[in-house]
């Protein structure tokens, strides 16, 4: 039996780009409120590469990036200090259900609690029941909260 090349969990890098917006697109496939664009996905990811409030942690395998996850860095008054907004956890099909997400999901806590953010959210489509039932088994609860957007251009 062949063995499975080993997942490291990194920061994610400039250069990483053009990877982590395939991976983009593979997760607004999945969500109906999002339509896949990679110059605006690309876009995004140069911003929030760029900001010292947010990171992009990547898994990679092989040399390949086979998943990722972002946060960033939200006041909350709830809290009374900061809070961190995960979006964007994707692992490429053909690498789930081999302990990617949780990893990459224990680098955004770690990183938070390397800088004293006590408390993580995240929206995800309530239509994806292996999304809810993942994290769920990862300790995340559901909150009463509703999610509303509106543009403003």
């Amino acid at each position: 039996m062949a063995t499975q090349p080993s997942t490291a969990v990194r920061s994610a890098r400039q250069e990483d780009v053009p990877a982590l917006a395939s991976l983009l697109a593979e997760l607004f496939a999945l969500e109906a409120d999002f339509v896949p664009d990679r110059d605006r996905q690309e876009r995004g990811l140069r911003l929030l590469l760029d900001r010292e409030d947010a990171t992009c942690v990547v898994a990679e395998t092989g040399g390949e990036l086979v998943g990722m996850a972002t946060v960033q860095i939200v006041v909350s008054t709830a809290e009374g200090g900061t809070a961190g907004l995960v979006e964007d956890v994707v692992v490429a099909q053909a690498h789930r259900r081999r302990g990617v997400g949780s990893a990459l999901l224990a680098g955004l806590e770690q990183w938070c609690r390397e800088r004293g953010i006590e408390r993580l959210q995240l929206l995800a489509d309530r239509e994806n029941a292996p999304a809810l039932s993942f994290y769920r088994q990862q300790g995340w609860t559901p909150t009463q909260l509703v999610a509303l957007r509106r543009r403003v251009d």
